[in-house]
């Protein structure tokens, strides 16, 4: 799938996604659901690691280990679901810094909203991708409410 960081198309995604049931690789960038990350998180002092979360994940488990984490990816499983939404927004007004990815239903009418919330690395499906899908991030001029990149409301701007 097609990675999108930072508005910028990534050959190469550092993290490597384990499963519950794969060893753990010596080195590298970790990406792990997050009820094995909340097993295994003392034995991994000193590593990058990010966390895979849901809809159904408590996001409060995850913002208690925002200063541990690079990366949190959210998993976006249908358009109708839009909890992956609240979720990165309540990522970066707790202060998360690090890379808020969305994994999943992803998908070029959302991407401006999705930045909006505060994600900035986007895993698009194959078949929904096309080298202009970047220009959709500037195809809205005008944002009436705040948000993750800009908390002051059009009249306060």
């Amino acid at each position: 799938m097609p990675l999108l960081i930072n508005r910028q198309l990534v050959d190469q995604d550092p993290w490597l996604r384990v499963e519950d049931e794969q060893a753990l690789p010596a080195d590298g960038a970790l990406l792990l659901p997050l009820a094995r990350y909340l097993d295994q998180k003392d034995q991994l002092a000193g590593r990058q690691l990010g966390v895979l979360i849901n809809g159904d994940d408590d996001i409060n488990s995850v913002i208690a280990e925002i200063d541990k984490l690079q990366l949190v990816a959210i998993e976006i499983p249908a358009f109708t679901d839009g909890r992956g939404f609240s979720f990165a927004r309540l990522l970066r007004r707790a202060g998360f810094n690090g890379q808020v990815r969305a994994i999943g239903d992803v998908s070029r009418d959302r991407l401006e909203f999705m930045e909006r919330c505060g994600f900035d690395a986007y895993d698009i499906p194959d078949d929904r991708f096309k080298p202009e899908i970047i220009e959709a991030f500037d195809e809205i001029s005008v944002d009436y409410q705040g948000a993750a990149d800009d908390p002051r409301p059009l009249f306060r701007r």
